[in-house]
């Protein structure tokens, strides 16, 4: 049984270290703490011109090998250098609870909003992404955007989201969640608009023909400038998650390493299912950003 008919019929659940930089000037080594690792950017600099770690299906942590696709909680994903979250809320009542089709993931979404607000308090030159989208019910748009609206005031998470229709410059950004909607009923940015994304998410190839769509994706990122591209690594196909992200993690973390795109940045979100388990992966991401501040006015030597 494949796992898209696991879940389908499935019934629903009881309720770090430092980085090198290899940007443009590789011989020099660079250095932040991977829960810092935009501080030092330019506050002018546009989303689209970084390489953002994520996690897919971010709070998928339970249910089983066909279900589970991340190790760590948020607050660690977080402090690993993950900047994309990937929310998926079943609308219940007058709140969102965390889910992976049927399955419940012990995880409200107060609960990823606690994690962000604390890793934000503690790192305010950073930024979260956050694509929301309803999973398990079917609830109306309008519906929907009452439960969140429910957060923002009567809850009193309005403070921790960047709201625009708009996408921000990091400096914009920074202390905030920049809300990525994918619900029509929500604000924020988009997610999916062509106008501002181009997205690779075939999450139906199985690995062999899933790795040549992620590295043509990246590829793209770095020719074509111009949107925020967004590169999952990610599939669903045949196999459970963590079999696949066995097999293509260590590919794209060699790649990301490799010849291919040297010094090379703004490669776009790269959403992952268990990113804690391949070495240097999310190390890998993170080199192809552009240089913190602090180093880019210093000389090569």
């Amino acid at each position: 049984m494949d796992r898209r008919g696991f879940l389908k019929g499935a019934a629903v659940l009881p309720a770090a270290g430092l980085l090198a930089y290899a940007g443009a000037a590789p011989a020099r080594a660079r250095t932040l703490g991977t829960g810092d690792w935009m501080a030092g950017l330019g506050g002018s600099t546009p989303l689209r011109q970084l390489t953002i770690p994520g996690t897919h299906d971010t709070g998928a942590r339970f249910g089983g090998l066909w279900v589970k696709c991340q190790n760590a909680v948020v607050a660690a994903q977080l402090n690993a250098g993950i900047r994309f979250l990937d929310v998926r809320c079943r609308a219940t009542g007058d709140a969102f609870a965390i889910h992976h089709a049927a399955f419940y993931q012990n995880l409200m979404f107060g609960d990823v909003l606690i994690a962000c607000r604390d890793f934000l308090a503690a790192h305010p030159g950073e930024t979260v992404l956050m694509r929301v989208k309803q999973e398990y019910s079917t609830v109306s748009d309008a519906e929907f955007r009452r439960i969140f609206d429910l957060y923002l005031d009567q809850k009193g998470w309005r403070p921790l989201f960047r709201l625009d229709a708009a996408l921000p410059t990091l400096g914009e950004a920074r202390g905030k969640v920049v809300l990525l909607a994918d619900n029509g009923g929500l604000p924020g940015v988009r997610y999916g608009d062509p106008a501002l994304f181009d997205i690779q998410d075939d999450y139906n190839a199985e690995p062999f023909g899933k790795y040549p769509k992620i590295e043509a994706q990246f590829r793209k990122a770095a020719d074509q400038p111009g949107k925020l591209y967004i590169n999952y690594v990610s599939t669903a196909a045949a196999l459970p998650p963590e079999w696949n992200a066995a097999r293509l993690n260590p590919q794209v973390r060699d790649f990301l390493n490799g010849s291919a795109l040297p010094g090379r940045t703004g490669l776009g979100i790269v959403p992952m299912d268990f990113p804690d388990a391949t070495s240097g992966l999310i190390d890998a991401v993170l080199r192809h950003n552009p240089a913190p501040a602090a180093f880019r006015a210093r000389p090569n030597g």
